[in-house]
């Protein structure tokens, strides 16, 4: 009996040991960017409010470009490097939203409507280069991207008020052809979307303070409390006791939540956009209620096996041009919350690394190439955009130079890829050597 029982545990502890090692075989990346995220906090120095500032600016202006490459990444294409194409299309119209002097909320919405048409003919000629390229698609984005940019600047640098009429001193270059180098967004586009409240005096609902987001969280709480009672088997269900007991508790933390966060002055000064976090919420509903459509069913089958979806009579080279024109559509948008959360950018440099940094950050939320969810995406942008924050000051602090921080931002930011993709090339080997054995 005795031995029986030992031999029950051994099983028992050998197979949580091998949960354990395939849990960390399968999400190796995100664990180690997890670490040096916190160890590059540890040795920056920052303070919570200083990082907590930061990094809600940054998600708020990048998270919605990351969710972009969810959808070629269903559809079986890898990682879409060709967004740039979109992101140029975001500039080009921002460029000409700015001349005609519209701002705001407006201005944002204006820049969106104008940019969907031209992104999606974008997406429909890339789709139309990548079904001539399958298997190839993410070298094909990348030299798409390089080409497409002697386009962008054959256009704003040549033809722009030359061909094509532009009289605006702050726009074009005193030669009066070609745009300048920055376009100021200041009075214009920017915070239009962040910051709304500025413009219409509504400051409270639109531009909140984190109190606010503490108690939109615990709503949202309650609400899939209530849609998991809802959806789940009586006997799964919570009783009436735990319900309350619940409740209470939701309605206690965020109580004290606020109570804390306002008896300290600095947090209060942290600004949550809340409509950029609501349209990154819509975006993410969005992705997830598409995946369960026909359409979004039929891209999973392509990812999987374009000759099974084939023969199962699914149009193949069409799913993956609709899913190319999905995924540039978003990253012109993704890019326009970017400028106006920005308020300035570079007219010839800020979206090349549109496509690198977006895949940097999916990658690191434990996405793959064959494989990506939003909460891949989500978790992505907060780890990448940490490694951002803190690693110039933990680079400053080890160092004792500042420029030494930059450095080793630029090590950072271009290095995670590389090692990001040798890590799953290393991973994929061992879940191999684990399903011979």
């Amino acid at each position: 009996m005795a031995a029986s029982s030992r031999t029950v545990s051994g099983s028992l502890l050998h197979g949580r040991l091998a949960a354990a090692r395939s849990f960390a075989i399968r999400n190796m990346v995100t664990i180690m960017f997890l670490v040096i995220s916190a160890l590059g906090y540890k040795l920056s120095g920052m303070t919570p409010f200083l990082f907590l500032m930061d990094i809600v600016a940054r998600i708020s202006r990048n998270a919605f470009l990351v969710l972009a490459l969810i959808i070629p990444v269903m559809a079986g294409m890898g990682l879409n490097f060709s967004i740039v194409l979109g992101a140029m299309a975001a500039q080009a119209v921002v460029i000409f939203v700015t001349h005609w002097g519209f701002g705001g909320l407006p201005g944002v919405l204006l820049s969106m409507v104008l940019v969907t048409p031209l992104a999606a003919v974008l997406g429909l000629l890339t789709g139309n280069l990548f079904n001539r390229a399958k298997g190839q698609e993410m070298i094909a984005g990348l030299i798409l991207g390089f080409f497409a940019q002697g386009i962008y600047e054959l256009i704003f640098l040549q033809l722009v008020g030359g061909i094509i009429p532009m009289d605006n001193p702050a726009i074009v270059m005193s030669s009066g052809v070609g745009v300048r180098t920055t376009i100021d967004l200041t009075n214009g586009l920017k915070y239009g979307l962040d910051w709304p409240g500025q413009y219409w005096g509504n400051d409270l609902l639109l531009r909140p303070t984190l109190p606010w987001v503490i108690i939109g969280m615990a709503a949202a709480l309650a609400v899939g409390i209530i849609i998991y009672q809802l959806r789940t088997d009586r006997r799964r269900r919570m009783s009436t006791a735990q319900l309350v007991i619940t409740g209470a508790a939701l309605a206690w933390a965020c109580w004290w939540s606020v109570q804390q966060i306002q008896s300290r002055s600095q947090i209060n000064w942290i600004r949550v956009p809340l409509l950029t976090w609501l349209v990154i919420a819509a975006a993410c509903a969005g992705v997830h209620f598409f995946s369960k459509t026909k359409l979004g069913q039929d891209m999973r089958t392509v990812g999987q096996d374009r000759h099974v979806a084939a023969v199962a009579g699914i149009d193949v080279d069409r799913v993956r041009i609709i899913a190319i024109i999905l995924s540039m559509v978003m990253a012109a948008w993704g890019h326009i919350i970017f400028l106006q959360n920005i308020g300035t950018f570079s007219t010839y440099g800020s979206h090349e690394q549109v496509g690198l940094y977006s895949a940097a950050a999916l990658l690191i939320g434990g996405a793959t190439v064959a494989r990506a969810t939003i909460g891949h995406g989500i978790l992505g942008t907060v780890l990448f955009h940490t490694l951002f924050i803190v690693a110039p000051a933990a680079g400053r602090q080890l160092f004792g130079d500042a420029q030494i921080g930059e450095y080793f931002r630029v090590f950072v930011a271009y290095g995670i890829i590389g090692v990001t993709l040798a890590m799953h090339a290393w991973k994929q080997v061992l879940q191999r050597r684990s399903a011979a054995q």
